[in-house]
């Protein structure tokens, strides 16, 4: 998934409207679906890729994130199954004759191998998308998911933690435990599996997407995994050099040293004192951007002294 353009997949503008993208992806679907292209490998590769663009496109919030973090950036937040979530695309199909969930959820399941399952809507049968078990029996319809909101702050999401969370089933509290690993973003989701709504057929409890939303820090500023935190020095420190203590995201405390003839907005790199790398051993770093006070008044003594300079072309 890394690297694609939705976009350019569907064939329309980032400026594009809802009805626009469904307008491009029933044009497209309705070219290279499988029923129409027969053993085409490249045509089934084609509806895959522009299901794809639609699922993201479709979605305000998953559109909201591909936008902000582009191709890479979104497909490190959101496996194929997290894309494919909850997309209902048998309406489409069945205006194009080939049915609605059955026949082309059947297909959908076939070309991504079960990451397109959607959510039923209401109505339907009490089984689900797929046709049966191994021996051919029906499956009860799994239970309803459920999408729990957990914000947490920048410190929390810089180390592993342990949250418990209250959530409404029904007329039932429920009290889990989720592990939050250290590295987290905002948008990730966290998956409890059979903690969902129970199913009204008798089959499977649904799931429990916990959804992270990193809380706004006050003093640093998040990039991926890394982090600018800035800091304000003195004219005269910024001429002569001179050293600052730096807190970083972990409470640990730096000494910065700062070089005489330092720029304003200079940044100072920080190696391996950001976010950890959630999937992965390591860290980001931390930039410290120092920026130059100027005051806004001065006693007759400074202000001597600044045009004494200024004389001698300072």
């Amino acid at each position: 998934m890394s690297g694609k353009d939705y976009y350019k997949s569907l064939g329309v503008s980032k400026s594009a409207s809802e009805k626009e993208i469904k307008k491009a992806y029933r044009k497209q679907a309705l070219k290279y679906h499988p029923d129409r292209n027969k053993g085409d490998k490249g045509a089934e590769e084609k509806f895959k890729d522009v299901s794809e663009a639609y699922a993201v496109l479709s979605d305000s919030e998953k559109r909201k994130q591909y936008d902000m973090f582009g191709a890479d950036g979104f497909n490190q937040r959101y496996s194929q199954e997290d894309i494919f979530r909850d997309v209902d695309l048998g309406s489409i199909f069945k205006e194009f004759g080939f049915g609605g969930g059955g026949r082309g959820q059947n297909i959908f399941t076939h070309i991504f191998g079960g990451s397109g399952q959607t959510q039923s809507r209401g109505g339907g049968s009490p089984y689900g998308s797929r046709y049966g078990d191994a021996q051919g029996r029906p499956q009860a319809r799994k239970g309803q998911n459920l999408v729990y909101e957990l914000a947490i702050t920048l410190e929390e999401a810089a180390t592993t933690s342990n949250k418990v969370i209250s959530y409404q089933v029904g007329d039932q509290q429920n009290n889990v435990s989720v592990k939050v690993p250290a590295g987290i973003f905002t948008g990730k989701k966290l998956r409890l599996r059979g903690k969902g709504q129970p199913s009204p057929y008798g089959g499977p409890n649904g799931d429990l997407y916990i959804q992270i939303k990193v809380l706004d820090h006050p003093l640093f500023k998040r990039d991926g995994d890394d982090l600018t935190l800035k800091r304000e020095i003195r004219f005269s420190d910024a001429v002569l050099g001179t050293e600052i203590e730096v807190t970083t995201i972990d409470k640990k405390t730096l000494r910065l040293t700062i070089n005489a003839g330092t720029q304003n907005n200079a940044k100072f790199r920080l190696k391996g004192y950001g976010m950890p790398h959630m999937n992965s051993k390591g860290r980001g770093d931390a930039y410290v951007e120092v920026t130059t006070t100027v005051p806004k008044k001065l006693n007759k003594k400074q202000k001597d002294l600044v045009k004494e300079l200024a004389e001698m072309g300072l």
